[in-house]
């Protein structure tokens, strides 16, 4: 009877570290690896892109630690450098890589045709070479296109209703970042427009942005007009400093920059950017080839004012402009 009760015994111990065992290597109601998504970017101001991603997956069932892992190569800002860390994300061989900004895309498309690649913050995608149409890329690329470069004219024309007395405006372009002469182009047309007369000055490091900086006597300008450009988002803070001390409005391309000191911005929100993304992303991951999934371009552009600034300045935001702003920093 013992003898009975022993074997039964030791074959339900038996039975439960076999079952253990079997459950502890599967996935039970989630993947526990998951896909492996590799991400370049620039960070800074382009932080909230990753964390919108991260929120739209997370929205959309991917859960980070279970779904999908992330492998993030930050260039902390430094916009001619990101080859090297293209290649590393690629050694590391992930499902996708996920590009933010102009230059990081151009790194990650350098260095691999196979991966899929979605992009976000990325200017003029079709113009650029980077891709065939915005229908379809005829590539391993697809992707949220950047709005900065084609609303340069519409940021212009803002400025010009809040300060109708604008003749002058100073344009500085760093010449080694792609999306900055694309910026210009259509800043250009639009000053013509509105009789604006652009004083183009061309910069490649810091030092020369403070030179000109310096040698623009106060009154020889009525505005100072950001071309966006990660060597000027770098050094914001000369730009601002140069805007406030001479009194000029300052307009630029996003919330962050107003958020250190610009006057006003027009243009897209870089969380909401990776939110949409995401979605991008999780096709992909189903199966769907990059090439097939139409290109797309921000949802809807933010319109945002500094009043501290605006004080500083001694400018008051007129009406019209007030009922239409999305945020104000202060």
């Amino acid at each position: 009877m013992w003898r009975a009760k022993l074997h039964k015994s030791v074959f339900a111990f038996e039975w439960v570290a076999i079952c253990a065992m079997l459950f502890a290597g599967s996935p039970v109601g989630a993947q526990t690896s998951g896909y492996r998504i590799g991400v370049l970017t620039p960070g800074g101001d382009f932080a909230p892109v990753l964390e919108g991603l991260r929120q739209g997956l997370a929205q959309l069932g991917y859960v980070e630690g279970r779904q999908v892992s992330f492998i993030v190569e930050d260039t902390k800002m430094e916009a001619l450098e990101p080859v090297k860390a293209a290649m590393r994300l690629i050694a590391t061989k992930p499902d996708l890589l996920v590009t933010v900004a102009t230059s990081h895309t151009a790194a990650a498309k350098q260095v691999t045709e196979n991966v899929p690649i979605v992009f976000a913050v990325l200017t003029d995608p079709v113009q650029s070479g980077f891709v065939a149409s915005y229908a379809s890329s005829k590539n391993n690329l697809t992707g949220v296109s950047n709005a900065a470069a084609p609303l340069s004219g519409k940021r212009l024309e803002i400025l010009k209703e809040i300060v109708p007395g604008i003749k002058r405006g100073l344009a500085i372009v760093a010449v080694k970042e792609t999306i900055a002469p694309k910026s210009f182009q259509f800043l250009a047309e639009s000053a013509s427009k509105f009789g604006v007369q652009l004083i183009r000055r061309d910069v490649t490091t810091k030092e020369e942005l403070e030179t000109i900086l310096l040698d623009t006597p106060k009154g020889s300008v009525d505005a100072i007009i950001h071309v966006p450009a990660i060597l000027l988002r770098n050094h914001i803070s000369l730009l601002v400093e140069k805007a406030k001390k001479d009194k000029l409005p300052f307009g630029v391309h996003s919330e962050e920059l107003v958020k250190k000191g610009a006057l006003v911005s027009y243009g897209e929100d870089n969380r909401l950017i990776g939110i949409q993304a995401a979605r991008l992303v999780v096709k992909v991951l189903k199966g769907v080839p990059p090439a097939d999934i139409p290109i797309e371009t921000p949802e809807r552009p933010l319109l945002v004012i500094n009043s501290t600034t605006a004080k500083i300045i001694g400018l008051k935001i007129p009406r019209q402009v007030l009922d239409r702003v999305d945020r104000i920093v202060e």
